[in-house]
């Protein structure tokens, strides 16, 4: 598919062939098994110019707004949710790039002519003893001639196989009176960092997100995307980055979730009991009340999502009550899914226990959830703040 010939989604439809999706399902449990990269996919995705589907047309991309890409990474995620979730971090910095660039910020237009010339972006943002993403860290940065040198470990880096373009971020605290948090990007041939293999986890094994040590990696100003107060979410680039990561890894979920109601409505009709003389499963009342659970989650789930996205693409100005808007909607999104899954297992029945089982694989896959920002906790905690008026005191507790 040529990107000159991508017009925006029709409402209901979806631009990724359905011959493509079927194959990339095919292959996730053999990249769950042997926990490998989901290279094959990367490659057709790839192929296809799935990577430039954020990119503005103007810039050689497909255009697509965050509502079209959430609702077509949904849709990836029904067949191959490490896939999707992967992919998203990818698309974040691009649709961060796009965002400012339509507002005149100029800052993202490097990321966008390296994506549109084929560069992969990842983020490495997760840090041990940081429960507030982006905004704090625990790394370091130290400001030197022409840029910055960055030192740290980062975990969870997603696209660890193929990325080139690596968005980090630290704290460079050399003014005590005015530290300031500095995001930067590392290329794969710079030195000054490793990538270590430790991806060994119970789901979400495909995206391969291995750990990066920074040992004084030399990041120039030019690839240099933003120096905030720590703390600060209120710059365009935090404020993009938030909206976009949590929007797509909230439809990573929310396609799960559709995934595993099918499955289990499949298996409910297919399954029979000596005890159902009427035929399959589907006329056992409770198979039927857990299945109408199981819809009823999935309903609001989609519902939050989808006014996300809509009113973030509409314009919808939810002032400083968007940072509740954002959590809430991801949180909602995960919690639903898992939700959703558990029952979903229930209906199936004992075959989900076993490893041939797609149930079985979504069942692990959808507890990586929780673990992006905002946790179940940090979600509770600006909710809370923002409702009650208290989100910008200090100290935090």
């Amino acid at each position: 598919m040529s990107t000159a010939t991508i017009t925006p989604i029709p409402q209901g439809q979806g631009i990724l062939p359905d011959d493509l999706l079927e194959r990339c399902r095919e292959r996730a449990s053999r990249y769950d098994r042997d926990n490998v990269f989901f290279t094959e996919d990367f490659e057709e995705l790839r192929a296809l110019g799935y990577l430039v589907a954020a990119v503005p047309v103007s810039h050689g991309g497909w255009g697509l707004d965050l509502a079209q890409l959430g609702a077509e990474q949904r849709r990836l995620a029904r067949y191959a949710p490490a896939t999707a979730l992967a992919l998203s971090m990818h698309f974040y910095w691009v649709g961060l790039a796009a965002e400012l660039a339509a507002i005149g910020d100029m800052r993202g237009e490097w990321m966008l002519r390296d994506a549109a010339a084929g560069e992969v972006f990842a983020a490495g943002h997760a840090e041990s003893g940081n429960d507030i993403s982006v905004l704090l860290s625990t790394s370091r940065a130290e400001r030197v001639e022409g840029g910055y040198r960055f030192f740290g470990r980062k975990h969870f880096g997603s696209l660890s196989p193929v990325w080139t373009r690596f968005g980090v971020h630290a704290l460079d605290a050399s003014d005590p009176a005015a530290p300031m948090i500095v995001h930067g990007f590392i290329r794969r041939d710079d030195p000054g960092f490793e990538v270590v293999d430790v991806w060994d986890t119970l789901g979400m094994r495909a995206t391969q997100s291995h750990d990066t040590v920074l040992d004084g990696v030399f990041v120039p100003d030019e690839r240099i995307g933003c120096v905030t107060p720590p703390g600060d979410p209120t710059d365009p680039f935090n404020a993009f980055m938030t909206m976009w990561a949590l929007t797509l890894i909230a439809n990573s979920y929310t396609g799960i979730a559709e995934r595993a109601f099918e499955l289990a409505v499949s298996s409910a009709q297919s399954k029979t009991s000596i005890g159902v003389t009427r035929g399959s499963l589907a006329y056992h009342p409770m198979i039927q009340h857990r299945v109408s659970e199981m819809h009823l989650e999935l309903d609001a789930v989609r519902a939050v999502v989808d006014r996300l996205a809509h009113d973030w693409t509409t314009g919808v100005d939810h002032g400083d009550r968007w940072a509740m808007q954002i959590l809430s909607a991801k949180w909602r999104a995960v919690e639903g899914a898992k939700r959703v899954v558990d029952i979903a297992v229930d209906v199936t029945g004992g075959a989900a226990m076993f490893k041939r089982h797609e149930i079985e694989r979504l069942y692990r896959d959808v507890r990586a959830g929780g673990f992006h920002p905002g946790t179940d906790a940090y979600t509770h905690e600006v909710i809370g703040k923002v409702a009650l008026g208290v989100a910008a005191d200090e100290p935090r507790w």
